[in-house]
């Protein structure tokens, strides 16, 4: 009831501070249809925002032209080619979405009183480390919360940022030390990388330094992948100078290294998938200062739902700790 109420003046505040008409002075705007713009607004698609909003083209045109009605002016251009945001549909937008990032923030208040975790939760992870964390920590979680929905989106660091600060997603797992602004973390975990290279490779070692790697052939993640700017940094390695060979996933350059075209680096996370069960490969600890990268929890600093990090992060360094047989301080 508290959300409906704020909604209800929010929105009527902003009508009549841009001095927008209404046709209907019962004006009934919805969360539904303001989420609806938002999401053409993102993709200029009717049906890509129909797909991201689970409704039928129809359904959701429809939704649109009853909120261009009720505030009497259009919030997008259409033609058979493309989707423009009118200037007062930008306008409208912008507050639009304060609006539903407003009603998130109530909607965690309303949930911080309990003990257990939010009823809805969206949460990004990078791909280096959601194929690997979440086969470890979701059947916990499931368990210990049954009546949490939590929505996983996978992206690339920066994309994941930008959808963390759009409101898009409560929160992200992302892998630091990355530059960031106006984004707070927490770090539950830390982890070495290790040299994964083929076994007909002569180097049968429990562990090399960054030297040793400059005389192999060494291949890393494509560009926008945080893991490979830090295996650069960290070893001091010229990317230039690295094979003209790269992938988008830790798997696919494992699979290289399996056929003999190069080494790789990967995060310890990651070994007991890609690296263990595979009868020709073998590891080497990377011999720097550790650790080599920190697995943290990423968030608006504005974020209301301050209880659920807490105990999202003491799930996972509890179930981590128990799987790997270490524990590390929280």
């Amino acid at each position: 009831m508290l959300i409906l109420i704020y909604f209800s003046m929010r929105i009527n505040s902003i009508i009549s501070n841009k001095c927008f008409d209404i046709n209907d002075h019962k004006m009934k705007v919805t969360l539904k249809e303001i989420k609806y713009a938002i999401a053409v607004s993102k993709h200029l698609n009717f049906r890509r925002a129909s797909e991201e909003c689970n409704v039928s083209i129809s359904s959701l045109s429809s939704a649109i032209k009853n909120l261009e009605h009720k505030i009497n002016f259009e919030i997008f251009e259409r033609n058979n080619k493309k989707v423009i945001v009118t200037s007062l549909g930008r306008e409208f937008l912008f507050e639009a979405k304060e609006i539903i990032l407003k009603v998130k923030e109530l909607e965690n208040l309303a949930d911080a009183s309990s003990d257990s975790l939010s009823s809805n939760i969206s949460l990004g992870i990078i791909p280096t480390i959601g194929p690997y964390l979440l086969p470890i920590v979701l059947p916990t979680l499931k368990n210990k919360y049954p009546n949490t929905n939590l929505k996983i989106t996978e992206a690339q660091s920066h994309s994941l940022i930008q959808k963390i600060e759009n409101g898009e997603i409560d929160m992200g797992i992302i892998a630091l030390p990355y530059s960031l602004d106006r984004i707070v973390t927490q770090v539950f975990w830390a982890e070495d990388f290790y040299w994964i290279s083929h076994i007909e490779n002569l180097q049968h070692k429990q562990s090399v330094k960054s030297d040793d790697l400059k005389k192999e052939d060494l291949m890393l993640l494509e560009d926008g992948h945080c893991l490979k700017d830090q295996v650069a940094d960290l070893c001091n390695v010229n990317i230039s100078s690295t094979l003209n060979m790269s992938a988008s996933s830790l798997s696919t350059l494992v699979e290289l290294v399996a056929g003999k075209m190069g080494s790789t680096l990967v995060p310890e996370l990651s070994l007991e998938q890609l690296v263990t069960k595979n009868g020709v490969l073998q590891k080497a600890h990377l011999d720097e200062p550790s650790p080599h990268r920190e697995l943290a929890f990423a968030y608006r600093e504005s974020f209301k739902g301050q209880k659920d990090i807490q105990l999202l992060k003491e799930l996972f360094y509890g179930e981590l700790s128990d799987h790997f047989g270490r524990g590390q301080p929280l």
